[in-house]
């Protein structure tokens, strides 16, 4: 088992925002190194040196809590490009997401994450407010960017593309009878943006 730095108790009140921050650092860290199986409330207090009382009054269950802390971890790595190219953009962004969940231990959380949010409601809810309806919005923002500037046709429908795109990408990474490679991710973007159909 990996052992996790402990951050003392101080004395005195810190501002919430501070605890809340340290607080899902730790849980982050915690989710990558040791998956939803090591992932509870005394581990994290223990980490971050908040009371498990605080932490109960933020997140309802500890799901919520990885939720809210593996989005905090990945945000970066997953920002958006805006270079004015659609495809240029869609597929750098497609690798970024394979990169990070077959190189990184995030693949194996994020997968964790899916299959408990099928018992836990909480945790369900908590997925969709801080991961996948903000990655769905910024995604639906740069297709339809992109239609209004006139790279894509007018009846072209964002939401669709999305599910198309990330959709394929999850299939892989759950039911991984094909793999999820760098390959696949371009090809995903190549053939939805120039069609199957012979002209």
């Amino acid at each position: 088992m990996t052992e996790q730095r402990t951050r003392p108790r101080g004395r005195g009140r810190r501002p919430a925002d501070e605890v809340r921050s340290e607080v899902l650092a730790a849980a982050g860290e915690l989710l990558l190194t040791e998956g939803m199986a090591g992932f509870t409330f005394e581990r994290v207090s223990a980490i971050s040196g908040a009371s498990r009382t605080t932490l109960h009054k933020w997140w309802p269950s500890r799901g919520a809590l990885a939720a809210e802390a593996y989005f905090r971890t990945v945000a970066g790595t997953l920002a958006f490009p805006d270079t004015g190219d659609i495809a240029a953009d869609l597929t750098e962004q497609m690798l970024a997401f394979v990169r990070l969940v077959t190189d990184t231990a995030a693949g194996r959380v994020l997968a964790d994450l899916i299959g408990s949010m099928q018992t836990d409601p909480e945790l369900a809810a908590a997925y969709r407010e801080h991961y996948s309806a903000p990655r769905r919005a910024l995604a639906v923002t740069a297709i339809e960017a992109a239609r209004d500037r006139g790279e894509l046709r007018d009846d072209v429908d964002a939401e669709t593309v999305v599910d198309q795109l990330w959709g394929a990408c999850y299939h892989r990474l759950l039911i991984p009878d094909q793999p999820l490679t760098a390959d696949f991710a371009r090809t995903l973007v190549a053939q939805l943006v120039h069609g199957i159909a012979r002209r």
